[in-house]
């Protein structure tokens, strides 16, 4: 488990590499800056890099604010090396009528470079995660 931290020494971001599930699972917590976004999606993408997975489940249920701000860079910059490490289902777990789930929409109808959902509960997010790993 890798915890990212920010300068006041709160927890942004845990990165977690889920042997069993073959994911990496990540939990975003609190305001993002497009500096937090940045750090902690390269850390994930290191991590699912190294652990030669297909697959992230990220939550951003904890998440406080939009991340629209770095929109741009997710897209186009982001999710292409992401996809180039090896990512190709991506689940997104967010809490609806919020900011931060009004930037998961936005994310998830410009996305290209790898497949993508959005759902509201952990256990969906799980469970589709588990069918694309058996469909191949």
């Amino acid at each position: 488990m890798q915890e990212l931290k920010t300068s006041l020494g709160r927890t942004y971001l845990t990165v977690d590499t889920d042997e069993t599930n073959r994911w990496i699972a990540v939990d975003w917590q609190g305001y993002l800056t497009a500096e937090s976004i940045k750090e902690g999606a390269k850390a994930y993408t290191a991590a699912l890099a190294a652990s030669g997975f297909a697959c992230v489940l990220n939550d951003t249920r904890s998440v406080r604010g939009p991340w629209d701000h770095t929109m741009d860079w997710v897209i186009n910059e982001w999710a292409p090396n992401a996809a180039k490490a090896g990512l190709q289902y991506f689940a997104l777990v967010s809490t609806p009528e919020t900011l931060a789930d009004g930037s998961a929409a936005n994310f998830y109808a410009q996305l290209t470079a790898f497949h993508a959902e959005v759902f509201s509960t952990t256990e969906e997010a799980q469970q589709w995660l588990l069918a694309c790993q058996q469909r191949g």
